[in-house]
């Protein structure tokens, strides 16, 4: 069992708050150089974090991208690798197997798991669930308080009543905090809201704002929802502000997976589910006042980190060898992050295997430094395409090349191999990883 090692300033453990955008471009942000969507509040917070503008999650979906930062795990590695069972032999038959309904099988992955409110409840931590949550109700992630009911209630696939946060307002959050600080139990907030999410029902206010800039309409109503969503995070900040407990709590932003809006409706090829920039990257904060120093860090970010960094913050342990890194020192201290590789996944959005997530694998990447290398799969099979045999390869410098337009893997095989061998070492196929997790804390 890895023991996350507390390196806090101090050892009362800080209050966690996670703010977690849903489906939003990396670039929609007036932080990150957006010339029309206006979002001062993240702004502000970007200037008072220690702000990571090269953040990434493996996967590039919703389901998955959650659960990575509920478990600290990769997908191949907890094995929820997509939004929804497909209705597959494999699946029909693990489902008879069991005497469950499939849906049940696959939430029941984070009973083998664990997840973090559970760790963090070993030092005294209450939770508070809102917004998307697919993993059935929320005391099944170990939270002490939520709004989702989960499956198989009604609405229950990723949300239910959860997904009413931020639309309706905060006041379940906010309430939770007031309680918690008169309690004077440090807590952790999830903080999930459907936005900028579809539908894309904006308040007329901002749309008309947008609508006015010349935007077409269905891209001016995606600006207006990333503007709806950036208010909601200023009044989440604005009341741990207000309560007297900034240098209590570390603030910590991540966006799910990426978006394109097109002018059609829908999203773009390259962004949601795809392992391109636009679907995988997402600027990371972590804001704590007199503990984290504001700067711009221009090492990679993984939110594969999260968990770690947290327990860390906490004083807790959690019951695996995580895969990602404890940032905690690095970002007390301000001392350089040593690691310039991460690594990725994609699948099919329907998953067609609860028990090997290589028969929906579609793509395989990594980044080391500025160059990006993409393999490719059959998710059909879970077969590999490997370079050099298939041209699938794609290699990117992303310095040179942040829209992934040219594909320099024929002419840099040698590089090709160098960062094939590079994903060979970190992927951990299921059949090969039975064992690795431990079971999950009581």
């Amino acid at each position: 069992m890895l023991v996350a090692t507390a390196t806090a300033a101090d050892s009362k453990p800080p209050n966690i708050v996670l703010i977690l955008s849903d489906d939003q471009g990396y670039t929609d942000y007036g932080f990150m150089g957006h010339d029309q969507i206006e979002t001062p509040n993240l702004d502000q917070l970007a200037r008072e974090s220690a702000l990571f503008r090269r953040g990434y999650v493996p996967t590039a979906l919703c389901r998955p991208s959650l659960m990575t930062l509920a478990t600290g795990l990769y997908s191949h590695q907890n094995k929820t690798t997509g939004n929804d069972p497909a209705r597959t032999p494999a699946n029909k038959a693990h489902a008879e197997e069991a005497g469950e309904d499939i849906r049940e099988l696959l939430i029941s992955h984070i009973d083998r798991t664990g997840a973090l409110p559970q760790w963090l409840a070993t030092k005294g931590y209450v939770s508070h669930q809102s917004g998307k949550w697919w993993e059935g109700s929320f005391e099944r992630g170990g939270f002490t308080e939520g709004m989702t009911k989960g499956y198989p209630n009604s609405g229950g696939r990723h949300g239910d009543a959860g997904l009413t946060i931020g639309r309706d307002g905060i006041k379940p959050v906010t309430d939770f905090i007031d309680r918690s600080v008169e309690a004077e139990k440090p807590f952790f907030v999830w903080y999930a809201p459907l936005l900028p999410h579809t539908p894309h029902n904006p308040p007329t206010r901002l749309l008309d704002k947008y609508l006015k800039k010349g935007v077409q309409e269905r891209v001016a109503k995606y600006y207006a929802m990333c503007e709806w969503f950036d208010e909601t995070c200023g009044s989440l900040v604005d009341h741990i502000d207000d309560s007297g407990i900034a240098e209590e709590t570390l603030v910590i932003y991540v966006t799910d997976n990426g978006w394109i809006q097109t002018e059609k409706g829908g999203y773009a090829a390259r962004s949601k589910r795809s392992p391109y920039e636009l679907g995988t990257r997402t600027p990371i904060m972590f804001r704590w006042p007199g503990k984290i120093a504001p700067a711009d860090r221009p090492e990679l970010c993984s939110s594969i980190d999260f968990v770690p960094t947290v327990l860390a913050a906490a004083g807790a342990t959690g019951p695996h060898d995580f895969p990602g890194l404890n940032l905690l020192p690095q970002l007390l201290s301000g001392e350089a992050i040593e690691r310039d590789t991460l690594f990725g996944e994609s699948f099919a959005h329907d998953i067609a295997d609860i028990e090997n997530p290589q028969a929906s694998l579609l793509y395989r990447w990594v980044i080391k430094g500025n160059d990006k290398l993409l393999l490719t799969y059959d998710g059909a099979t879970g077969k590999m395409r490997h370079p050099p045999e298939d041209a699938a390869a794609k290699l990117y410098n992303l310095k040179d090349d942040p829209l992934e337009t040219v594909n320099l893997a024929e002419a840099n095989q040698q590089k090709v191999q160098e960062l094939s061998a590079l994903l060979d070492a970190w992927y951990v196929p299921s059949e090969r990883q039975a064992g690795k997790l431990a079971p999950a804390a009581p």
